[in-house]
């Protein structure tokens, strides 16, 4: 599965509905750790497919969104299990870190 794009319009559908964890990317394209999380996350989609939906937020689409989550810095990752952040972490973190988060 791909990465799907959250914003205000699907994050009810795609992340508080969703039957198994999410894990969430917010991010910038102006932000250098953030292209350095980008491919992790992306890599972790394909290979978790079917166990965890992976979804992206850019903060400066959707401010109100990161504000919810209470993003101050990028990257943030969250893992959110029946609607509830269970798991969140700041800055660039290696690929182990981040599957670590999921508790697969």
């Amino acid at each position: 599965m791909s990465v799907m794009t959250i914003t205000s319009q699907n994050f009810q559908s795609s992340v508080m509905e969703a039957s198994q964890p999410v894990l969430i990317d917010f991010w910038a394209a102006w932000c250098g750790p953030c292209r350095m999380v980008s491919p992790i996350v992306d890599e972790l989609a394909k290979e978790l497919e079917g166990k965890v939906l992976v979804g992206k937020v850019n903060v400066d689409e959707e401010p109100e969104l990161a504000a919810k989550f209470g993003v101050m810095s990028i990257p943030t990752l969250a893992v959110m299990k029946n609607g509830q952040v269970v798991k969140k972490s700041i800055g660039a973190r290696p690929k182990e870190a981040i599957r670590a988060m999921l508790d697969l």
